[in-house]
């Protein structure tokens, strides 16, 4: 049966995304190795160090931005992590400079936020009510 190794998030700067993900979010750096002049770059959870690879993968082609730009326009999230508690993720990421598009809302059994990830993407999280 097939299951998820890594996945990807389209970013307009890699390094700016690892520092974000990474100083912002808590992920880890898992893989970064130099590709032409892009790199295989991969976070990971921090204490998931053999979970799911989140590649932060360069938006370089023409449609990438712009189907970027729409989603962002329509308030659409790219993709969505879990947290354990958005409420209090909400609030120590806004602390400390995230900017969100959507505080914590109560969408039936979850609770979502949504942030902007300063690469181009609107990101939601997750967490039971």
């Amino acid at each position: 049966m097939p299951r998820i190794n890594v996945t990807s998030v389209l970013v307009d700067d890699q390094e700016k995304a690892r520092a974000f993900y990474t100083e912002k979010l808590g992920f880890v750096t898992k893989t970064d190795i130099p590709v032409g002049e892009f790199r295989w770059l991969t976070v990971v959870g921090a204490n998931e160090p053999d979970g799911v690879e989140l590649l932060l993968e360069p938006d370089a082609h023409p449609a990438a931005k712009v189907f970027k730009r729409a989603l962002v326009a329509d308030g659409m999230p790219y993709t969505t992590f879990a947290v354990d508690d958005v409420t209090a993720v909400h609030k120590d990421l806004e602390a400390s400079g995230v900017r969100f598009t959507q505080a914590p809302t109560t969408m039936g059994p979850v609770i979502t936020a949504i942030l902007d990830d300063t690469c181009g993407n609107l990101i939601q999280l997750t967490s039971p009510v």
